[in-house]
């Protein structure tokens, strides 16, 4: 509760009262007690908006929300996420590890720090596809976890196409720094650094949290 509290009063929030709550979030695993939820503002759109709530007792609370982009083409219906589509995938998926290009950060997730020779296989024909690797790929198509830029200096991994891995259904689905408030990305739900950080600080892997990604 004291964490409640104090993430609640060092926000700028819209309240902690358990206004208009999503009626998915009724329906996670009572072993749940965060989740992120991010909601495209119309059909087809890279904008949306992300909002954050917190389980006490059993009443969720919204702790906050912000704006957030998505994938260039929208939200892929549940099941139709191809690699390549330009498509967030919709559905429930568990958050965690969060990255980064510093040795650690302030998170209660588990943390990897991305370095020079760690990638994230695309290519859908590779054994190692969907997957981090440490080292050269055995692939012929991936991309770099320390990129040139800033938008990987924090993120945190979409539990995404994980188990089981179905090759061709997308890949390197993150939460991460967004370029700026109107620039989609190929897949992924990017926000502005100063809130990913304060999700990054707020997210715990004791109370299993989740994202919801779901038209409205």
């Amino acid at each position: 509760m004291f964490k409640l509290i104090i993430f609640c009063v060092t926000l700028i929030l819209s309240g902690c009262a358990a206004i208009v709550v999503p009626p998915v979030l009724q329906g996670l695993d009572s072993s749940v007690s965060q989740a992120i939820v991010v909601h495209p503002v119309s059909k087809n759109s890279h904008q949306a908006g992300l909002s954050a709530w917190q389980k006490q007792g059993q009443s969720w609370y919204r702790l906050y929300r912000v704006s957030a982009v998505i994938g260039r083409n929208g939200l892929a219906p549940a099941g139709a996420k191809k690699e390549g589509d330009g498509r967030t995938p919709s559905g429930i998926y568990p958050l965690g590890p969060a990255f980064g290009y510093a040795s650690s950060i302030g998170t209660g997730l588990l943390y990897r720090q991305a370095t020079d020779i760690d990638f994230w296989v695309d290519d859908v024909s590779s054994l190692q596809y969907n997957q981090w690797v440490s080292g050269r790929p055995a692939a012929n198509s991936f991309e770099r976890m320390k990129r040139s830029d800033d938008l990987y200096q924090y993120g945190i991994v979409i539990g995404y196409n994980t188990h089981p891995i179905i090759p061709g259904a997308g890949s390197a689905i993150f939460m991460h720094v967004w370029r700026k408030y109107n620039s989609s990305t190929a897949g992924c739900v990017a926000l502005n650094q100063r809130y990913l950080r304060k999700i990054l600080r707020w997210l715990d892997q004791r109370y299993q949290p989740v994202i919801i990604l779901e038209q409205k």
